[in-house]
């Protein structure tokens, strides 16, 4: 039995992905954070920010928590301060999908949206989030990008269920980055427990990490991708000297295809960073070739991308449709005939 939202975080199966998995020789196996009470790996975060400010002294009762998110960190929060008893205010850039307002807003979460501006800009939303919560009292700043409670949820949690739910045959794991906390926090306990695990970050078009992973640069590659949430310009302190072995670059396209491959083939509806995750699990494995086991993270559920990623003419107008592939045709049901006269 677990004792509320808070206590039922974490502990989320791990799923063989089996079509991968026969393609590629290998054990794909992704962790399936969608099965958070809140729906994503970001309750883990959520829940982590909210009990150490707690802890710490700094959030009262009856106290606000402020962040700027792209959406799930600010679904978790909404959660957990309905849990803990605290206001929830969220501020977002404006380029999100329509049903992360709309549940935010159904939530209870107060939800300011933003203009989309770079990082360097002092109206990004982060950087309007912070300003907001020194103005209002008795409230904190979640600060998901650069507080490292983020990071230690998932040193203590996420590796390590890894790693138990594995038995410790974990040969790779791989994943995108956002704020980083995932990637680094999981990276670092499997390290911990064997330093051969290797360690690859995912990064979608218009990220810089993969440069900077590879070359040392932070430098953009490509100009901007579907994904939400994921591929960042600096280098966060919830990242900063995680042991990351290698970059791969995953381009829109086999993000789109992946996200629909694990729909029809496993019956799994989920969001854009469980695309390039998957996809770049997918290239790991083959380059490791058949016997390994690759472990990523299935981030988030995919009803909340209905009328982008699921939408048919949203795809088209981005040349993604045939991505998307064409699902098996049946013959249409004549209903008349179970129709009573």
């Amino acid at each position: 039995m677990h004792e509320g939202f808070v206590g039922s975080v974490g502990h989320t199966p791990l799923i063989r992905l089996r079509r991968v998995s026969e393609e590629t020789g290998c054990e794909v196996l992704g962790k399936a954070e969608f099965m958070n009470p809140g729906g994503s790996v970001k309750d883990r975060a959520a829940r982590a920010i909210v009990l150490a400010a707690e802890r710490n002294g700094e959030l009262a009762p009856g106290g606000t928590v402020v962040e700027g998110t792209a959406g799930n960190t600010g679904i978790g929060l909404a959660h957990v301060c309905n849990a803990r008893g605290y206001r929830c205010v969220i501020v977002m850039p404006d380029n999100q999908s329509p049903e992360k307002y709309r549940l935010l807003e159904t939530l209870g979460a107060e939800v300011h949206k933003v203009p989309t501006v770079p990082y360097s800009n002092p109206n990004q939303y982060q950087k309007v989030s912070q300003r907001l919560a020194a103005s209002l009292p008795n409230a904190i700043w979640a600060n998901q990008f650069d507080n490292t409670a983020n990071r230690q949820a998932h040193l203590e949690t996420t590796g390590p269920e890894i790693w138990e739910q594995t038995q410790g045959r974990v040969d790779a794991f791989v994943a995108a980055c956002g704020t980083g906390g995932t990637f680094a926090g999981v990276a670092e306990y499997l390290k911990s427990r064997r330093r051969s695990v290797r360690c690859v970050l995912a990064d979608p078009p218009g990220s810089s990490l993969y440069e900077y992973v590879r070359n040392g640069t932070l430098k953009a590659t490509g100009s901007g991708s579907i994904t939400e949430g994921i591929g960042i310009g600096r280098v966060t302190a919830n990242l900063k000297d995680a042991p990351i072995d290698d970059a791969v670059h995953i381009e829109d396209p086999d993000t789109v295809r992946f996200v629909y491959r694990l729909l029809r083939e496993e019956g799994l509806f989920l969001g854009s960073t469980s695309g390039i995750n998957v996809a770049a699990a997918a290239r790991l494995a083959r380059e490791l070739g058949p016997g390994h086991t690759v472990v990523t993270v299935l981030c988030d559920g995919g009803a909340k991308y209905q009328s982008r990623l699921f939408n048919p003419e949203w795809l088209r107008q981005r040349s993604l449709l045939a991505a998307a592939g064409t699902p098996a045709s049946r013959a249409p049901i004549a209903l008349e005939q179970a129709l009573s006269a």
